[in-house]
């Protein structure tokens, strides 16, 4: 199983077992430019460096007027310096503040502040009286305040919004920073001169509150316990390396010590155009980009380099044995370290993780998943540039200790060794990747993704080698892998032990004293006013036409909904019924339990195997009021893996040993998520909209669960056909072809089965602030807003996504610049109002802040503020409502996603495509519609507070100043 979807492999999109490809570099010229591009490579990316040796890599796909950009810089937390640690993703949230041209009502005058705030962190970070520390930081606030009466936050964003960006984002990484956009193809010039002056001159603005932020998000992967371990897995494989020696995000001391100089050496040594890439995916000429590209960033002038060059890793020679401790369930992790990325030996390994696990197939699947000798357990490949990690890992079933279930794990790891696998797993691995590979490289974000980690790990010299891994693959035999395989599984192992139970390692890092900085929101740079203001060539939009788009039919007593696959051999098909766990309870736990059972013809591990060797899945999705049996895979197999689905429904025999193990983990799962504090904010909202009857803890007891009976399960599976359902199909058969081809192998009764009643839960009314709050040993303190608003509402649908563009989405929105740009109270922040997905289900008021225990109260005040009062800025609600216009315009709804559109619309009332109605409607939207808006459905309104945090840290008294207090005991919120 590979961890990076960006590391597959890729194969020419029509046939179906496709024959090896010769994948060779080859040189081209188009346009007056020279570029290198592989033969055979299916995303078609053409690989140019410019004159001052910036890469930029293009590849076309002209079916959606959309373009992912990436610009990636081959420098993350590898090279930090040792000194200043979390350095490049710091730098990595400065890129967003701007430049002297844009971000600045007056540079002129911003500049001295600028450089003074750069010298008292200098004097900061070489001071260690914490008294005078608290004197320089109160000049560092007091200066950074006048200093953001010139600075203009989030100018980018603004930007972005008027061109149409949809995906606005940044990550750094190990070795990689990465800056992401997802823009429509008509804005390419706007959106070029924009990226070309962010990497002219950054000026590092706004800098404490935007530190807050970083200190926030430290603070958040403290109460991450799966963040963690990964560190301390790092940690122990790579003792030299600095994959394990630096995390990204920084250590606590150096994140409390930042240097402006530091940062602004660190960009100018790796942001040189001979260690970064531009890349774009999708709707583009080659010819006409690559001169536009040459042009705008000609300026960038290239420096000598050298990047991270570590010394060999010594060979790994004993067991080390790694405990780490929180308050989610215990978990086992066991790692090797790998090898080199593109090499022989990788491949080996990311084939191997396949063999172990697969999710049908593997070893540990069949073994322990579908013996149920675990709770779950799984297998993986990661890649670095210098090294992998290979990892098995499992959670415990009840009563099993973490040794036992190691000792699992390696019993499969010695099984490979012994080469006790069927070969046939090699080629149906070959055949699988083949097909994941299909469906991906249509993706513009995949293609993007895999060209840029090309550049990372070797400035693309050997793409090649990537998309020749697959078929280098499968020239790999058993004896290979049986060989490799003891070479490498040996005593050399990092095992990492999850316990739950209170980490004392944690020190969070402290609250600053912070004065809310201006955010001159209403206030455009000249520069900004001439991006927004420059016309572009309007992208009509396309809408649907469900009666000429969608086939239906019949299929016997079942209607029929298609689409024709035009492009590849590739087939979806779903049985979709209006029915879920509300009308049977015992429906979810029945498709649990048929993965575990055999029929007359077949074990249960024979039927994984067949689908796996076939390249098809099926699976059984049981919703509250839906559930869907989904089919996939090639074409050529849709009569064997239709059959197969149906021989399973149809003829599946009970199994009671199967379902006393099923028994045993669905209650440790229950167990486990009493430890999750995400399920815990969930079950809190669940409880404030619907008050102590509702969903998430709507199910069965424990006692329940011990006496489910096998007859009762085998029957709801007997029967599932034979209650009312709807076909969908998106392949390459016409639609009259496949309604006469599914009714032969899809047998259905002459009229369904009546289904059972659904439940219903009664919405409550929200007519005076309450805080509903549960108890979880975390650093941070989580709130979210609830309020139910009335039945969904068509006629708002327009005021509704606009609203939320305005308010509450993206860095631009209100609710994050005044939240975390002005007053530095969280990294993660948002606001909206949430329609439903069906007509008779009410809307709900939901917002969030995660922060500092400390700054809770301030979270929860600012919050309100703007719950109360929306602020007014022309500017940014002509931005979002271009926006939402923009996205309207440019999206495309294709393949099967034609169904779904038509499925979810139906629920809601309509007959037609909504987004005609949502077009329409916002166009002559103002400012006071939306204001009006917030003030009949959010301000002044009374709401349910959930609040997740630790006791330790919030106290009663602060609680009670929100509202009444309920706190709620783990069996209130989930029922048992």
């Amino acid at each position: 199983m590979k961890l990076k979807l960006f590391t597959l492999a890729c194969f020419l999109v029509t046939g179906v077992a496709a024959q090896a490809q010769t994948y060779q570099w080859k040189t081209g010229t188009s346009g007056g430019y020279t570029y290198k591009y592989v033969t055979n490579d299916p995303t078609k990316s053409r690989f140019y460096t410019l004159k001052n040796g910036l890469t930029v890599i293009l590849s076309q796909n002209n079916k959606e007027p959309k373009i992912v950009y990436k610009m990636a810089v081959r420098a993350g937390s590898n090279t930090d310096p040792r000194t200043n640690t979390g350095l490049a993703h710091y730098l990595e949230h400065l890129l967003f503040k701007g430049t002297d041209k844009f971000g600045t009502l007056n540079y002129a005058k911003e500049k001295p502040l600028l450089d003074k705030i750069e010298s008292l962190y200098e004097v900061y970070n070489k001071t260690t009286d914490p008294a005078k520390r608290k004197e320089i930081y109160k000049e560092i606030d007091k200066t950074s305040g006048e200093a953001s009466n010139y600075s203009i936050a989030n100018e980018y964003d603004k930007m972005m919004k008027s061109i149409g960006s949809e995906q606005t984002n940044a990550h750094t990484a190990v070795e990689e920073t990465v800056y992401e956009e997802d823009l429509p193809s008509n804005a390419i010039d706007k959106f070029l001169a924009v990226q070309a002056e962010r990497f002219r001159a950054p000026v590092f603005r706004i800098f404490h509150t935007e530190l807050e932020a970083v200190y926030e998000e430290k603070n958040r992967g403290l109460d991450d316990d799966n963040r963690k371990v990964y560190e301390a897995r790092l940690r122990a494989l790579f003792p030299t390396h600095n994959y394990g020696q630096q995390s990204t995000i920084g250590t606590i001391e150096h994140l409390k010590n930042p240097s402006l100089v530091e940062i602004r050496k660190y960009y100018n040594k790796y942001y040189v155009p001979n260690n970064m890439a531009l890349i774009m995916s999708g709707d583009i000429n080659y010819d006409d980009l690559i001169k536009k590209i040459d042009k705008d960033f000609a300026y960038m002038a290239p420096k000598p380099l050298s990047l991270y060059n570590p010394a060999p890793e010594k060979p790994l020679t004993q067991i080390q044995k790694v405990d780490v401790y929180g308050p989610s369930a215990e978990s086992i992790n066991i790692a090797y370290r790998g090898y080199a990325q593109n090499s022989h030996q990788s491949l080996l390994l990311d084939l191997i993780s396949s063999i172990l696990s697969n999710g049908k197939a593997g070893l540990l699947d069949i073994n322990l998943n579908k013996q149920q000798k675990v709770l779950r357990s799984s297998a993986g490949y990661g890649q670095f540039k210098d090294y992998g990690f290979f990892i098995v890992s499992a959670s415990p079933k009840a009563g099993q200790s973490l040794e036992e279930a190691q000792k699992l794990l390696l019993e499969q790891i010695d099984l490979l060794k012994k080469g006790d696998f069927d070969e046939s797993l090699i080629k149906a691995t070959v055949a699988n990747t083949k097909l994941s590979e299909l469906e991906a490289y249509d993706n513009n974000d995949v293609r993007a993704d895999a060209t840029m980690n090309a550049f990372i790990q070797n400035r693309g010299a050997e793409w090649d080698k990537t998309l020749s891994a697959t078929d280098a693959m499968a020239k790999v035999t058993k004896q290979e892998i049986v060989d490799f395989a003891n070479k490498f599984f040996i005593n050399n192992y990092v095992v990492i032990f999850k316990h739950k139970g209170e980490d004392k390692s944690i020190a969070k890092v402290e609250k600053p004293a912070i004065t809310a900085v201006k955010t001159n929101v209403n206030e455009v740079s000249p520069f900004t006013k001439s991006i927004i203001d420059a016309p572009v060539k309007a992208i009509a939009p396309k809408f649907l036409d469900y009666a000429k788009d969608l086939n239906f039919g019949k299929a016997g007593i079942a209607d029929v909904i298609s689409v024709k696959n035009t492009e590849n051999s590739i087939f979806r098909m779903t049985y979709r019924f209006d029915k879920g766990s509300y009308n049977y309870r015992l429906l979810p736990y029945a498709s649990q339990y048929l993965t575990f059972l055999s029929t007359d013809k077949y074990s249960a591990e024979q039927i994984s195997k067949e689908f796996y060797n076939i390249a098809c899945s099926y699976s059984i999705n049981v919703g509250t009021d839906a559930t869907t049996i989904s089919i996939s895979g090639l074409q050529e197999n849709f009569d064997k893996a239709v059959a197969l689905v149906e021989h399973v429904l149809a003829n599946c025999k009970p199994n009671e040993k199967a379902l006393e193990d099923l028994k045993g983990r669905l209650l440790k799962s229950r167990e486990n998520n009493k430890l999750n504090k995400a399920a815990i904010m969930n079950g809190l909202m669940s409880y404030a909209q619907y008050g102590s009857d509702n969903p998430s803890n709507y199910g069965l007891t424990n006692d329940e669960i011990k006496n489910m009976k096998s007859d009762d399960l085998i029957y709801l599976l007997h029967n599932l056909t034979n209650y009312k359902h709807t076909i969908t199909y998106f392949g390459p058969k016409d639609a009259e072809t496949f309604s006469a081809d599914i009714a032969k192998v899809h047998v259905l009764p002459k009229e369904f089965t009546p289904e059972a009643p659904m439940k219903k839960f009664v919405y409550t009314t929200t007519d005076a602030n309450k805080v509903y709050f549960a108890d979880y040993d975390m650093v941070q303190a989580e709130i979210r807003w609830v309020r139910n608003s009335g039945l969904y509402d068509a006629a708002n649908a327009s005021k509704v996504d606009l609203f939320n563009n305005y308010f509450g989405g993206g860095m631009g929105s209100i609710v994050f610049q005044t939240i975390r740009e002005s007053k530095a109270l969280a990294y993660s922040t948002f606001a909206f109002y949430s329609t439903p997905n069906s007509k008779e289900k009410e809307n709900t008021v939901v917002a969030y802040v995660g922060t500092q225990a400390d700054k809770m109260n301030d979270a929860v005040v600012g919050m309100n503020e703007l719950l109360t009062t929306l602020p007014e800025s022309d500017k940014s609600f002509n931005l979002s409502k271009g926006s939402s216009l923009n996205g309207l315009e440019t999206s495309r709804i294709t393949k099967d996603g034609i169904i779904y559109s038509y499925l979810a619309d139906k629920k809601l009332g309509f007959d037609h495509d909504s987004r005609i109605d949502l077009y329409t409607n916002l166009k002559p939207l103002t400012f006071a519609d939306i204001k009006t808006f917030h003030q009949n459905n959010l301000s002044a309104k009374p709401y349910n507070y959930c609040i997740v945090a630790s006791e330790k840290k919030v106290s009663t008294a602060d609680l009670e100043k929100f509202g009444p207090v309920t706190k709620l005991t783990l069996e209130q919120i989930f029922g048992y």
